[in-house]
């Protein structure tokens, strides 16, 4: 037997892959998700609608994905790469001429049955189409100056879709994200190091455009960004979110007040109380407890998935998964940053525990990817 069909015969086949998911990550992924449909009980007043129902029917279609997708090789995974890439360009540019309106941006596809944000979809098949570019690229070729130009071409052009929706908090995640990716490929830190002084340059550049006809952001991110300073600024305007979310995390204590007895969430002063700031709810009946619980789980999630990552010998399977879980780890800590106050509010749900349709399901369309990953991973080469 050569090495190659060792390699081959080691991969399981059938329901025997079954064995082989990474099963402590989906274990926490569900803890995740019954956390988060506990939380949209409550803050509907202790009812099962209108939320929290509709949050456990999307999780469990995002579950049968996820597994579905884990059961498909991951060669046929790695051949959709490219097209994966260009769909999520294409709605992306739908959204300018077909998209709807919410809370002053242009960011959904109303498809009847859900409505899909297309920028969601963007951050995974981003991280796909990278790792299929750095594992067709030979390694000595990764940081020569023309072989950069594909990648950050394939960075900015969601990029700036994303951010004339306007939607800064997605497109700069988006940009993080494939930055990540390339670092993980190998690329030299030299690039990083200019690119970070051209970050600078441009965070003067948004503060010195403001008021002027050239101005680089729109008014309400910069009152956004006026809040994060300062948020007592504006404490019934601009401020107010930021500030009732702190109310609501310092009020919980260690053990917080118990389920359904969040005043904060229940009087409604809590904004987005079952999307972006549901995780103040949870700490303000819940308290530090409940909090760190659930950041518990998130970091085991992390943790499996760097494991995995690591050995995966595969470089396309594993650059893969580092870019997931780095996704996925983007999203918790800057919402938990942002509604702690040490980020601007930029409407970053909390992943599994927000109320969502396009980011759950593309959450779990993605860990069905790691987990395609990690199943297909040739047994004889650990």
């Amino acid at each position: 037997m050569t090495y190659l069909e060792y390699k081959i015969r080691a991969v399981p086949k059938g329901f025997s892959k079954l064995f082989f998911l990474n099963w402590p990550i989906i274990l926490l992924l569900c803890a995740a998700g019954a956390i988060g449909i506990i939380m949209l009980t409550s803050v509907a007043g202790n009812s099962w609608h209108p939320w929290a129902s509709a949050q456990l029917k999307r999780f469990f279609v995002g579950f049968v994905l996820m597994i579905s997708i884990a059961m498909t090789p991951i060669w046929f995974w790695k051949s959709m790469s490219v097209l994966a890439y260009i769909t999520s360009l294409g709605l992306l540019v739908l959204v300018e001429f077909f998209g709807s309106t919410g809370m002053g941006a242009q960011r959904w596809l109303d498809l009847g049955f859900i409505n899909l944000q297309p920028s969601e979809m963007a951050k995974i098949t981003l991280v796909m189409v990278l790792a299929f570019y750095y594992d067709w690229l030979p390694d000595e070729r990764t940081s020569k100056p023309l072989w950069i130009i594909a990648p950050l071409a394939l960075i900015f052009l969601p990029f700036f879709l994303v951010l004339q929706q306007p939607d800064l908090g997605t497109s700069l995640l988006i940009v993080i994200g494939g930055g990540v990716m390339m670092f993980l490929a190998g690329v030299h830190w030299g690039y990083f190091g200019a690119a970070l002084s051209l970050s600078v340059a441009g965070i003067f550049a948004v503060f010195y455009s403001r008021g002027k006809d050239w101005q680089l952001l729109n008014d309400y991110q910069y009152r956004r960004i006026d809040t994060f300073l300062d948020p007592s600024s504006d404490p019934l305007g601009a401020g107010y979110h930021i500030t009732q979310s702190k109310i609501a995390l310092g009020s919980g204590g260690w053990t917080g007040r118990g389920f359904g007895q969040g005043t904060q969430s229940r009087l409604n002063f809590l904004p987005e109380k079952h999307t972006d700031f549901i995780f103040t709810t949870l700490a303000e009946e819940f308290g530090f407890i409940g909090g760190i619980s659930l950041l518990i789980v998130y970091a085991l999630i992390v943790v499996f998935a760097i494991i995995a990552a690591i050995r995966n010998k595969d470089r396309f399977s594993s650059l893969l998964i580092y870019g997931v879980t780095f996704t996925f780890f983007l999203y918790f800590a800057v919402n938990m940053a942002m509604v702690m106050g040490l980020a601007p509010v930029v409407g970053v749900p909390l992943p599994l525990v927000s109320y969502g349709g396009s980011s759950l399901l593309v959450l779990m369309v993605a860990f069905g990817l790691l987990q395609s990953a990690h199943v297909h991973k040739p047994r004889g080469v650990i």
